[in-house]
């Protein structure tokens, strides 16, 4: 990392914190130079780092401001405990998250980002050239576990992260959803008892809900993530079978648990003997210097099956996810046999490519900081449109913020008078198996902001006002 680059973190990690609040001025040049011993143009090349992230803006012979959220209260969401139940969501979701195909309505309640911030054509170099040179062997050798080239990439990103994980103990899959899914049929019957988030990722309870299973929902806060306590003392009370959870950057929420808090469950869970299935799709678009380690890094036995995907940070479309599957290696691999057989060759062996040549950590600290200027426009327009009233959370990374409104907003009728105006966005309901959150939304802001954006945050503002206003 370049100096510029290190202060630029310093102080953006400074403003996440709150210890540089929103409208506070950025220290003088001399004051850094002194302070860090670097160079005028070292701190110049930082704060216009900073702007081109969202996080600063300059004002004319007056320095440096920061931007932020800090006049937006945090989400106080709390669910009511509900008994281990069946699923039945699928055809709310279905029917909420159809406008989101139709590309003439503006995808705020997308659970993608845009395509336009990935290196598709690059990808597509790739898919070309390696395509060509397949060995024809390669549709027998990549059956499971998948394509070696592929699986020794992504071995490396996890020596990376400092967990190692060799690649015979990594599966390709046909995205991390299937990986999800492989696992969840791996380790649980129909009727058995699933604890999972609330509110959580409604994939999560389809899948339940098609496997004849059971959910138990714990409760999620905005900021720490899943409630070890509450966990602990349900999993006293009933006989939960695994867990699937998403401990980084959490859908819908945002939220993240700390590393002490991961080690935690997975310590509870190994003492259990109880499965953990990690969804860790939005683990590489974090906004600090360092990604979170996964819930997988503290397996010391092989309870934690930890998934994840190039969708969310390379390559939609193409399909293409993992999981390292611990001591389920074998039942995992057979179910991926006996069920869609075998990932796209054509796209493991160019997304294999893609990783070879290096650029996937420069595409990355791109996109990252894309995401974290779009999340700040986000929460200003926001502060502009929305009620005083309203909370957000505060995410650290993914592109996903969680929008509470006074308790009897009906974000149902919400999404309805949204869609009527070209813009989808995610009712809370659709992310409780027991259809709670009636007064909350999940806005995406990893599209292609542009104009459009703020004009729909505009028009979505004047209806909630109008529903508050009980026109």
């Amino acid at each position: 990392m370049k100096r510029y680059e290190a202060l630029a973190e310093l102080i953006a990690a400074d403003i996440r914190n709150g210890t540089l609040p929103p409208g506070t001025k950025l220290p003088s040049v001399r004051k850094l130079r002194l302070q860090h011993q670097v160079s005028p143009s070292t701190i110049f090349e930082a704060y216009r780092r900073l702007e081109d992230r969202g996080l600063v803006r300059a004002r004319e012979r007056s320095g440096f401001f920061v931007l932020g959220t800090g006049t937006l209260l945090e989400p106080k969401t709390s669910m009511v405990l509900a008994q281990p139940a069946q699923v039945d969501i699928s055809q709310l979701v279905f029917s909420i998250l159809g406008a989101v195909q139709d590309r003439n309505v503006l995808p705020l309640g997308s659970a993608f980002p845009s395509p336009k911030l990935f290196p598709l054509p690059r990808l597509a170099k790739s898919l070309a050239s390696s395509a060509r040179y397949i060995d024809p062997w390669e549709t027998v050798a990549s059956l499971p576990p998948g394509h070696l080239a592929l699986r020794q990439q992504i071995a490396l990103r996890y020596l990376g992260m400092g967990m190692p994980q060799p690649p015979e103990n990594i599966i390709i899959t046909n995205g991390a959803l299937e990986a999800l899914n492989l696992c969840l049929a791996a380790v649980a019957q129909p009727g058995d008892l699933i604890a999972i988030e609330s509110p959580g990722f409604y994939a999560a309870l389809q899948a339940i809900e098609r496997l004849k299973m059971k959910a138990l929902e714990i409760p999620v806060h905005a900021k720490d993530g899943l409630d070890l306590d509450a966990l602990e003392a349900l999993l006293a009370q009933h006989p939960v079978k695994a867990c699937w959870l998403m401990t980084s950057f959490q859908n819908p929420m945002g939220a993240s648990m700390s590393e002490e808090k991961k080690q935690r469950l997975v310590a509870m869970l190994t003492q259990r003997q109880i499965p953990l299935i990690e969804d860790d799709v939005y683990g590489e678009l974090y906004f600090g210097n360092r990604q979170p380690l996964p819930a997988k890094a503290f397996d010391q036995e092989g309870w934690v099956m930890h998934c994840s995907s190039f969708s969310k940070c390379l390559a939609p479309g193409y399909r293409i996810g993992w999981v390292s599957p611990g001591r389920f290696g074998k039942q995992i691999e057979q179910l991926k046999l006996m069920t869609t057989l075998s990932a796209s060759v054509p796209a493991q062996v160019a997304i294999a490519d893609y990783l070879q040549t290096g650029a996937y950590d420069k595409h990355l600290r791109k996109l990252r900081h894309t995401l974290e200027s779009q999340l700040t426009l986000m929460n200003e327009a926001i502060l502009r449109y929305f009620p005083a009233e309203v909370r957000v959370s505060r995410p650290q990374g993914g592109y996903f913020v969680w929008v509470e409104f006074p308790e009897g907003f009906d974000t149902l009728r919400l999404h309805r008078e949204a869609v009527e105006l070209g813009i989808s966005i995610a009712p809370g309901p659709i992310f409780s198996a027991s259809r709670q959150y009636h007064h909350c939304i999940r806005l995406n802001y990893g599209g292609n902001w542009d104009g459009y954006y703020d004009k729909a945050l505009q028009q979505l503002g004047a209806l909630i006002q109008l529903q508050l206003s009980g026109c």
